[in-house]
């Protein structure tokens, strides 16, 4: 599948990057098109500007916290994929993935623009970021069973 139309807006954000840069965040554009095409409860994804950065939700199933694309002030020629700072996503992430990605803090993880992309490791985050909210209501209500 092909990820939609990029809109006028993010269009202009994504040009205001180095040509590495803007290559690696639309490729990674893709990667978040297709990896909630492919995850089951995750539905349409609503494409906006957060913080001057392109930004996708989960807007219609609610299923998962926000992404956003952008660079890393520490290092402006990497790309940065950030989530929200209250979730436990990049914790996981480091746990799970700390030989695939640099991370910045609890709210990035960081991809350098011209290194191979990790391409395995990445959907696994993004569909992670993509179902979180819908993982904590099942694993909520697998509590209240229990209880």
């Amino acid at each position: 599948m092909s990820p939609p139309a990029l809109p006028a807006a993010l269009s202009e954000t994504f040009e205001r990057y180095s040509t590495d840069v803007s290559r690696r965040l639309l490729q990674i554009r893709s990667l978040i098109f297709n990896t909630a095409a492919n995850t089951p409860g995750v539905g349409v994804l609503t494409e906006t500007l957060k913080w001057g950065e392109a930004a996708y939700l989960t807007a219609a199933s609610g299923s998962g916290t926000t992404i956003r694309l952008g660079t890393p002030k520490s290092a402006p020629d990497c790309c940065a994929v950030f989530v929200n700072c209250q979730t436990t996503l990049i914790s996981d992430f480091r746990s799970h993935f700390a030989d695939d990605f640099i991370f910045e803090g609890n709210r990035a993880l960081i991809i350098p623009a011209r290194a191979p992309l990790p391409e395995g490791p990445l959907v696994l985050c993004l569909r992670a970021a993509l179902t979180y909210h819908l993982h904590k209501k099942q694993k909520a209500k697998a509590a209240v069973i229990k209880a």
